[in-house]
């Protein structure tokens, strides 16, 4: 695949961002660039509907800021994208004949539908969400779409967003009592007119801004240990509190807390309301948060039109492809990793040495692929690099939980540090986890022994006896083995400790295949 970067500009009736989305020749791509500029051109919408001229050069000085910053990349292909503002004012005509005469950058208006799906495409392209109900709210509409085995059931775009709804319903900067449940009946009214919302008894997906803030907001109040926002989750419990304790504070003290963008103190709780009575609605949430929205939307369908798909067949299994590559891994020690290391749970399995469910093989097949990928930074600090890496990023298509797991498995290095990593959550991490991720773990780092050398010479390992205090374990391999035999009975300790076993281990040699 020809490397690209791709320019998209989504303008928004609350802000204008310009993004641009790099694409590698293994198909591995990441944001190179994302600028925002809050514009709330809605405001700028005069008595009968049309955007003032104010408005129209705001939109020419924004695009001309971007032409610039484009001049510094080399774009493949570049679409913008213009919403609400633009598509609802009644001179829509003069402003796109304006932005064409003026600008280089190619725009169309999306009607409803349009931006609807593009917000779904988003999100189930980077989430493992097969069934929900996604709201995006902007400043000037609200798309909400229903999906259910990642296909598009329902969509449909209301006519209010955070700045219509707090011009309507809020006189001042923080609703009152009576202001504050006139705006929930009328969006409980608008959300009950749709028999197709009813009940679903789904996640509901926050989109934007709004909910992202809402969430920032929520973990910090919590202390919440673990970065990232994307599949970020909240129960109906914590956002009724998060937005009772917004509702207490003035707007000065709304502008100053952390995780709140001060050009969203204003807006956040009419949207807060907006998202809150489409749980209630649904039939009670979940919550969760995607950082993913309409701009991705439309970069998905860009890169996968050229393969002719609209999705990633596996989200998750995208994301541990795409870590892989961006940090050049060795894939066939990785893969070597993998099938070792599931050879290996499968035999203790056999044995009645643990039990294992399904999730859990899963989650040491994922975290075997990327094991140790902090050695990329430093090999010295392969282990720590590993974990703050996973730690600190999102990763689409897991959970935070799931995330957590992987970054304890595929991290491991010994009992302490496992201990040392896991003190800033104890709160979301109980014993039994880390039970599991130091069996998991071990069973990586031994299998990790197996090719220290990266010659896959270990070809299969078999528990071929055990008893009630020690285990053998028959290692078959295929040429030189001198480093990996060092390492594993180095490393098997790890192993003997959540196994309460000794380990002996039986290195036979294969013939070679016949040629």
């Amino acid at each position: 695949m020809n490397s690209q970067q791709i320019g998209i500009i989504d303008m928004g009736s609350n802000s204008v961002r310009f993004v641009i989305y790099e694409i590698d020749k293994y198909a591995c791509f990441r944001e190179v660039q994302n600028l925002k500029v809050t514009a709330r051109l809605s405001t700028y919408i005069d008595e009968e509907g049309a955007m003032n001229e104010e408005g129209i050069q705001l939109i020419l000085d924004i695009l001309h800021r971007f032409e610039k910053v484009a001049d510094n990349y080399s774009l493949t292909s570049i679409k913008g994208a213009a919403t609400a503002a633009v598509r609802n004012a009644s001179n829509r005509d003069d402003i796109m004949s304006a932005v064409k005469e003026v600008s280089a950058f190619p725009f169309d208006i999306l009607s409803e539908e349009e931006e609807a799906y593009y917000g779904y495409l988003a999100v189930t392209n980077s989430t493992d969400i097969e069934e929900g109900v996604t709201i995006d709210i902007g400043g000037g509409s609200t798309e909400i779409t229903y999906f259910k085995d990642r296909e598009l059931q329902q969509s449909i775009s209301f006519p209010f967003g955070a700045l219509t709804l707090k011009k309507q319903f809020i006189d001042g900067d923080t609703p009152d009592e009576k202001e504050w449940k006139k705006l929930k009946q009328f969006l409980t009214n608008s959300y009950e007119t749709l028999d197709w919302l009813s009940d679903k008894d789904v996640p509901v997906i926050g989109i934007g801004g709004s909910a992202r803030n809402l969430a920032l907001v929520h973990q910090e109040m919590i202390g919440y240990p673990l970065s990232g926002l994307h599949q970020y989750r909240m129960s109906t419990d914590e956002m009724k509190e998060t937005i009772d304790s917004l509702l207490d504070m003035p707007m000065k003290k709304r502008e100053k807390i952390d995780g709140l963008s001060k050009d969203r103190a204003d807006i956040i709780l009419p949207a807060a309301a907006a998202m809150q009575m489409l749980i209630e609605v649904t039939g009670g949430g979940p919550f969760i948060v995607s950082t993913k929205g309409l701009r991705d939307g439309m970069f998905f369908e860009e890169m996968l039109s050229s393969i002719e798909v609209t999705h990633f067949p596996n989200v998750k299994e995208e994301s541990f492809y795409q870590l892989s590559n961006h940090y050049r891994l060795n894939n066939a020690h990785q893969r070597r990793i993998t099938i070792l290391s599931a050879y290996l749970l499968n035999e203790l399995q056999k044995r009645g040495a643990i039990e294992v469910e399904p999730e859990q093989a899963r989650l040491l097949r994922l975290s075997a692929s990327i094991f140790y990928i902090g050695e990329k930074i430093h090999p010295e600090s392969k282990s720590q690099h590993t974990f703050y890496l996973l730690t600190n990023q999102s990763i689409d298509g897991m959970s935070h939980q799931e995330r957590l797991a992987v970054a304890f498995t595929a991290s491991f290095k010994s009992k302490a540090y496992l201990k040392q990593f896991a003190r800033p959550f104890r709160e979301w991490i109980s014993k039994d986890d880390l039970k599991l991720y130091e069996l998991l773990g071990a069973v990586n780092k031994f299998s990790y022994a197996l090719n220290i050398s990266e010659q896959s010479s270990i070809t299969k390992v078999e528990a071929v006896k055990m008893n009630k205090s020690s285990l053998t374990l028959q290692v078959y391999y295929q040429g030189d083995i001198y480093f990996e035999a060092e390492q594993a009975n180095k490393y098997k300790k790890h192993l003997e400790r959540p196994l309460k076993r000794s380990i002996n281990l039986l290195f036979t040699q294969e013939e070679p295949p016949v040629s």
